[in-house]
């Protein structure tokens, strides 16, 4: 049976490293965030967003005519 110092010495261990890879994992989750939203707001993604939603209305206007609803 392990000794109880070892098992809290392996807890503390484990308590560190989860919270130093918590710290890390958020600040990297905040630069993807943010490179993200920078290419989202980009001019020329918001117009290929616009053409791309026309070409998809206009799809869905035609087949919408072809099934007679």
């Amino acid at each position: 049976m392990p000794k109880p110092k070892a098992c809290l010495l392996i807890l503390v261990v484990g308590v560190a490293a989860y919270i130093a890879g918590a710290k890390a994992g958020r600040a990297r989750y905040r630069d993807i965030s943010h490179a993200a939203k920078h290419l989202w707001d980009d001019p020329s993604l918001r117009k290929a967003r616009k053409r791309a939603r026309k070409v998809v209305d206009s799809a869905a206007r035609k087949a919408s005519k072809k099934l007679g609803a």
